[in-house]
């Protein structure tokens, strides 16, 4: 169903009557969080901006606004998100239910950019979850388990600009000065590919300089051949040819050029990715990134696997009850497999490896484990579920995954 205004949200909610009720968003989540054979709900109809208070730092949008879309109305007004992951096709509300996140040690994930929100709950009532409430810290990151998020007020900064610098280091020096790399720039993150030494570092530093951005030539380089044509024709060849894995992932490392350009904020942040894979993450203490990335990396290099790592940084979330970087900041290591390779064997590796560091999954990503073995790993576990017993006691918002992972 395709409500058209939050009226016919509720009346579609109210309607369902005992069946379950999920929401899709833009599909970006790689596990059956959005699965049902009860009523599926699309909320491309509630995508508008609904206003803005330059003074206060808000903007209140429709659940279903993309990203990509909602950047370019910012874009527009002066404004800008403080921070963005690299991929821009999401639903708003798709993204802060699962703790989407960017990089940045000083920089929440971007449920923390959430002021407050409008649910539809299952007798069709619209709840406003108030900034400092326990139903807004639930609400932030819920996956989608506590009822339909109708619309969401961001707090939104004056658009900015970023210079971003892609450079390879020695994977060995780059650990070492970790510390260094992340607290000396805005947004710090890395990509190593299994069996090289090499990290493919990318900085972006806020500045006041005029935009210099690639030009066509660089920019077809840099944003499609590289990361989309030469890496896509690599994982085929990997795919097909698995004893050539360690010697392409240390050609294409080594084929890596520096780059700088400064361009406004969600132009640097964001690109598109057109090569197929599946993906783990896992957001562990800040200490932690070290030994975890080590112990992903040799599980990598004992399976067949031809996708880099990637690694980014979040400061702590004191927002949301079931965001993994809850009261800590947070190290994310990603891993991936590239679409018709296996995955679970390599994935179960570095998911033991992260629980030993105590690892929280990334929700809308792969992981193994059930609500027995996460609730320990979520302070604010029960305080989540308790809001959830108040306003979904019928577990009307629900699906299998939500039952493995949250519990009945």
């Amino acid at each position: 169903m395709r409500p058209g205004s939050v009226e016919e949200l509720a009346a579609a909610v109210r309607d369902a009557g005992a069946r379950t009720v999920r929401v899709a968003g833009a599909g970006h989540s790689f596990g059956d969080l959005v699965a049902t054979d009860g009523v599926l709900l699309q909320l491309d109809g509630l995508a508008d901006v609904l206003a803005v208070d330059r003074a206060a730092g808000l903007v209140r949008v429709g659940a279903g606004i993309r990203l990509h879309s909602l950047n370019a109305v910012l874009d527009a007004l002066g404004l800008a998100l403080p921070n963005l992951g690299d991929i821009d096709r999401q639903s708003v509300a798709g993204a802060i239910s699962t703790a989407t996140h960017g990089t940045g040690a000083r920089l929440g994930n971007l449920a923390t950019q959430v002021e407050e929100l409008e649910l539809v709950l299952a007798d069709g009532s619209v709840l406003r979850c108030a900034p400092g409430s326990d139903e807004l810290c639930a609400a932030r990151v819920s996956l989608g388990a506590l009822g339909v998020v109708a619309s969401v007020t961001l707090r939104v900064v004056p658009a900015f600009r970023l210079r971003a610098e892609d450079r390879a280091r020695p994977l060995d020096e780059t650990l070492g000065r970790l510390d260094e790399h992340v607290a000396g720039s805005d947004h710090f993150e890395f990509y190593v590919f299994p069996h090289s030494d090499r990290a493919l570092t990318r900085t972006n530093t806020r500045t006041g300089a005029p935009a210099a951005p690639r030009g066509a030539l660089r920019r077809l380089l840099d944003e499609e051949l590289v990361p989309n044509g030469l890496i896509g024709a690599v994982c085929r060849l990997g795919r097909r040819f698995p004893a050539a894995i360690p010697r392409l992932n240390r050609q294409v490392a080594a084929a890596f050029t520096a780059s700088v350009h400064t361009n406004v904020s969600h132009r640097v942040f964001t690109g598109r990715r057109r090569v197929r894979f599946t993906e783990m993450e896992w957001a562990v203490p800040r200490a932690a990134c070290v030994p975890v990335l080590r112990a992903a990396l040799r599980a990598a290099e004992q399976h067949v696997v031809n996708f880099p790592i990637e690694v980014r940084f979040t400061a702590a979330d004191e927002e949301s009850f079931l965001s993994p970087s809850w009261q800590r900041d947070t190290a994310y290591v990603a891993v991936h497999a590239f679409e018709g390779m296996p995955w679970e064997p390599y994935f179960r590796d570095v998911q033991a490896a992260a629980l030993d560091h105590d690892g929280r999954p990334h929700w809308g990503k792969r992981h193994l484990l059930d609500a027995a073995a996460l609730a320990p790993r979520y302070p604010a576990w029960d305080r989540f579920q308790a809001v959830r017993d108040r306003l979904d006691p019928n577990r009307r918002f629900t699906n299998p995954h939500v039952e493995r992972v949250l519990g009945a």
